[in-house]
């Protein structure tokens, strides 16, 4: 029976990777002008699926239809050429490209000559940029942007097709909520003009804002799927993780001991000034702040991936002066960057291989590598931090976002920190992995580990820390103890409504 109204259908699309069963007979139907949410744990198969659409993967078995005609997809250009694009969940993106080359890529206008048009590449992007207000210089370099700048760009430039069906995994894992509400506009224009969206997201208020359908999957299989109106969030998040989530946040009352690390009036120049903070063993501190108040920055100061100009570092009593990385790793203090396929894996490499880089010297000695000792530490950190993957030879890169994230935590933990920061730990990965995560971090503070968390999800920061700082346009401008979290006493002093007269 032909459905005039479904505009893209898989029929028992199947697909595996070594050791890994991905896709296993996946039904799913996307009606047009409708916005089809798709929910599941990292690994369940969504973005699997959404690559055989998008002609990345090919599938083992099963067939797509467009408007109940067979397709084969045999790559993202010929998807695009279809009518489909996509926004990816990991910004794969080229740091020395500008912003009108990456907005053009893949499209180049040329002239009667069949060179590259320079002069029409930088109109259309100034139109493209204009049309959504949004105030970047178009040969800024990537590499000189946020994460949330990087985010926008992407959306742009699969909305700009015009395509019929646009998928989108995670938009909205790495921008503010001004930049939530703008693409939340264009979603409801995209719809009005009958295309469809496929819609990837773990942020559940999300989900039941803008959704029309869900469908949720489990171990690469549809659980089930049916109109939001027959939906709730606890059967959403019980059909997602095969289980009941009892308590979000597995904060425990810890004792503190002495204090670990101490900051006192760091400054960057135009990024942050007169930052001052301090962490005790068995303590988890929050930094809170709207994007671009600095937060990010001062973390990479402290962790020596960018210079300081002026402040004092005390790690144990003792003032540090951080040059670089490998000076913090000494010190004892790593960091688990927002941007992790940027900073925190090497993509190509093997899971061991990922685990144990920062611990080479651990491993090499007497002039050679003794693998027997690599193996069994990079086993003992991955199962103790529930690494999911047939085996650790496995490419760090076909891992979930979630999974991904725990091989940092392990990397780092084979180092054995005293004080770890943690940007955005929980950025992409769903209900499941982020309980997962926060019980890592009890765990660790339980250890008598210092920890520091900055994130953008304020629901996590209160019911993870015990004290947090919050900063706006780059200074400290308010602390609060557990007894004083609210969201709204965080956001008063985020957008520097509310100051106090001194922060230690």
């Amino acid at each position: 029976m032909i459905h005039t109204d479904i505009k893209l259908r898989v029929s028992n699309i199947d697909k595996s990777f070594p050791g890994v069963k991905a896709l296993n007979q996946v039904n799913f139907a996307v009606r047009k002008g409708t916005v089809h949410v798709l929910c599941g744990e990292n690994g369940a198969g969504k973005s699997t699926l959404m690559k055989v659409i998008n002609g990345i993967y090919r599938p083992d078995a099963g067939e797509i239809l467009l408007d109940e005609k067979p397709v084969e997809i045999k790559n993202p250009i010929q998807a695009r050429s279809l009518g489909i694009s996509m926004i990816f969940q990991e910004l794969n993106y080229m740091p020395e490209m500008t912003i009108e080359e990456s907005l053009c890529v893949g499209s180049w206008p040329r002239d009667r000559y069949g060179r590259i048009d320079w002069k029409e590449i930088r109109k259309r992007t100034r139109e493209l940029l204009q049309k959504e207000n949004l105030k970047y210089d178009p040969e800024t370099k990537l590499k000189d942007l946020t994460v949330s700048d990087i985010q926008m760009l992407e959306i742009l430039k699969a909305i700009s097709y015009n395509s019929d069906i646009i998928i989108m995994d995670e938009p909205t894992s790495a921008i503010t909520n001004k930049e939530v509400e703008i693409l939340f506009r264009k979603i409801n224009e995209i719809k009005e003009r009958g295309a469809s969206i496929i819609y990837i997201s773990h942020k559940m208020d999300e989900i039941f804002r803008i959704a029309d359908e869900i469908t949720v999957f489990r171990d690469g299989c549809v659980v089930d799927s049916r109109p939001i109106k027959e939906y709730d969030l606890e059967t959403v998040i019980a059909q997602m993780v095969g289980r009941k989530l009892e308590n979000n946040f597995p904060k425990e009352e810890i004792k503190l001991g002495g204090e670990l690390l101490k900051v006192e009036k760091l400054s960057q120049r135009d990024k942050f000034q007169n930052v001052s903070f301090h962490v005790r063993e068995g303590e988890i501190i929050g930094f809170a702040g709207l994007m671009g108040a600095g937060r990010t920055e001062v973390m990479r100061c402290l962790f020596g991936l960018d210079p300081y100009e002026s402040g004092s570092i005390y790690i144990k009593n003792q003032k540090t002066q951080i040059k670089n990385v490998k000076h913090s790793i000494d010190k004892k203090m790593v960091m688990l960057s927002e941007d992790r396929r940027r900073f925190g894996i090497i993509p190509v490499r093997s899971i061991k291989e990922n685990v144990a880089l920062a611990s080479l010297k651990k491993f090499i000695y007497h002039g050679r590598l003794h693998g027997a000792e690599e193996n069994k530490s990079v086993a003992e950190f991955c199962e103790k931090m529930n690494v999911k993957a047939p085996d650790y030879e496995t490419k760090i890169e076909s891992l979930s976002g979630g999974n991904q994230q725990k091989v940092i935590l392990a990397k780092w933990m084979v180092t054995d920190p005293d004080i770890l920061i943690v940007d955005e730990p929980t950025r992409g990965i769903d209900v499941g992995a982020k309980y997962e995560i926060y019980k890592l971090m009890t765990d660790l503070a339980k250890q008598k580990k210092a920890l520091v968390m900055v994130s953008s999800e304020l629901p996590e920061l209160i019911g993870m820390c015990d004290r947090i700082y919050i900063m706006a346009k780059g200074k400290v401008t308010g602390m609060l103890s557990r007894e004083e979290f609210t969201q709204e006493s965080i956001m008063a002093y985020a957008t520097g409504t509310k100051l106090q007269k001194e922060v230690k």
